[in-house]
């Protein structure tokens, strides 16, 4: 049987031309969208969903090209673009009856969320972003031998065929590796959550792979069109993050600081699946960034 989070209602809401989304929603009050990571589902966030349904509205979609949502072939850049995943986001919120809402994302998810944030500043009214750098900043600061930790970033960035047929071929060895080097505490994603994603993952290869390949092109343009026009976050921003910065020699809490007057950064300590691993951490620093 699928997991699920407790309590929480299912729909598949259509937000562009042949694209709909899957979206767990529970909760009353103020609305608050969880965007996933990789290689997950909205799944991540059913410990902190369930703490943040007490009071507010939770929204925790499948992006485009993930679990249960839909999977659009990769026509051109902009169908895996962050600008074209965020404005599913904002289409979402919108389908659901929210001009305005909260957001927080976990890696992938952070990209979307940090996209919609730059492209929707009317609609987020506070962002969160999980163990994750903005793309241009990202691409700056992996170089040399510790850009191994990256590997599957340079993998997916190739041009279609290859790195599909190179994953398609053991989807479970290469995502699964993830799931293990990624945490500290292998008891944080249960088997049947575990084998929840490796599915969702099995299923999407392509997507996935699209996704990851924007971040190498069209998704880099955007940052730097923005960096260049000195666009920044308008909204209060919350950034929690390993403290993988001091390995790979940079200064995370500034690299956030030039595109986030607002902002609070915080170092956690556990592995990058935050949300699974230190949910009450994650729970309260989203209620700080909500009460800001």
């Amino acid at each position: 049987m699928t997991p699920v989070i407790a309590g929480f209602d299912h729909h598949r809401l259509p937000v562009a031309d042949g694209v709909s989304l899957h979206v767990a929603v529970g909760g009353s009050g103020p609305p608050v969208v969880l965007l996933h990571g990789f290689p997950q589902t909205h799944l991540m966030w059913r410990h902190v969903a369930a703490d943040l349904a007490a009071d507010h509205t939770v929204i925790c979609p499948d992006l485009r090209g993930y679990g249960a949502s839909d999977r659009p072939a990769e026509r051109d850049a902009t169908v895996y673009a962050k600008r074209t995943m965020a404005a599913d986001v904002i289409a979402l919120a919108r389908a659901l009856g929210h001009e305005r809402f909260a957001l927080a994302g976990h890696d992938r998810g952070a990209l979307v969320a940090f996209r919609a944030a730059l492209d929707h500043p009317a609609a987020v009214t506070h962002l969160a972003c999980l163990d994750v750098l903005p793309t241009a900043d990202m691409w700056e600061v992996m170089r040399g031998v510790t850009a191994s930790v990256g590997f599957h970033l340079y993998l997916m960035a190739q041009p279609p065929g290859l790195p599909e047929r190179l994953i398609g071929a053991a989807p479970d060895a290469f995502f699964g590796h993830f799931l293990d080097v990624w945490t500290t505490d292998g008891k944080a994603i249960p088997a049947e959550v575990r084998a929840a994603y490796l599915a969702a993952c099995r299923a999407a290869v392509p997507s996935i792979v699209a996704d990851y390949r924007a971040s190498a092109g069209i998704d880099l343009e955007h940052d730097l069109a923005d960096r260049f026009a000195g666009n920044r976050l308008r909204m209060p921003v919350s950034v929690l993050q390993q403290d993988w910065g001091a390995a790979l020699g940079f200064d995370a809490a500034a690299l956030w600081r030039a595109w986030a007057p607002d902002l609070h950064h915080t170092t956690v300590t556990c592995g990058h699946f935050m949300a699974e691993e230190a949910p009450g951490e994650v729970t309260g620093a989203l209620r700080d960034l909500l009460a800001r």
